[in-house]
């Protein structure tokens, strides 16, 4: 499958600019911008509009749950997600809140809803590090997730920060071109 870094058609700007950087500033997120990113996220469409997102988040001032959310975390990200001053930790609702009945569609909102609050961070000038690499069991047990619930994934948030203050190998991540699989390699316009 072949990659390109070329935006191949024109594109909102906000979607152009939006990176998963892994460097931060030290310098915490306005409780006023944290607010708009769950506004985003509150506004993306969902199955039966049923919603089923739940975040749990900290500022780094928030020691002990921010603490918590970091300690989920895989080493690899863990070494450099601890410089971010907010982490969220998104989940997903199983089922359905009428009838009880499973949920298929969860996760899939829960991205939509994480896509829309990445866009609206990228809008504010903060960057959103997505991280499916942390132990779910962990998560449940430090932060009492209930069997309702799914811990999808952990977001690192924050401005952006200077690259040269990360460990050489993600130096060579954050520098390399940001590439994306081609239309080609993912849309038919027939069946398989």
């Amino acid at each position: 499958m072949k990659k390109s870094s070329t935006i191949e058609q024109p594109l909102l700007e906000v979607i152009e600019r939006r990176r998963s950087s892994r460097a931060y500033a030290d310098k915490p997120v306005e409780p006023e911008k944290i607010k708009a990113l769950f506004e985003a996220a509150r506004w993306a469409p969902s199955s039966s509009n049923e919603q089923p997102w739940v975040y749990i988040y900290a500022t780094k001032e928030q020691t002990e749950l921010w603490s918590k959310l970091l300690n989920t975390l895989l080493e690899g990200n863990r070494i450099w997600a601890n410089k971010a001053p907010l982490l969220v930790m998104a989940l997903a609702r199983k089922n359905f809140l009428a009838n009880e009945k499973p949920n298929g569609s969860a996760r899939y909102d829960l991205g939509a809803a994480n896509a829309f609050l990445s866009l609206q961070a990228t809008e504010l000038g903060l960057n959103v590090h997505q991280m499916g690499g942390f132990n779910r069991e962990t998560a449940k047990a430090e932060l009492n997730i209930p069997d309702t619930h799914e811990a999808v994934v952990v977001m690192a948030i924050g401005y952006p920060g200077d690259v040269e203050m990360l460990a050489e190998n993600f130096k060579l991540r954050e520098a390399a071109p940001r590439e994306r699989y081609v239309q080609d390699s993912f849309v038919m316009n027939q069946s398989f």
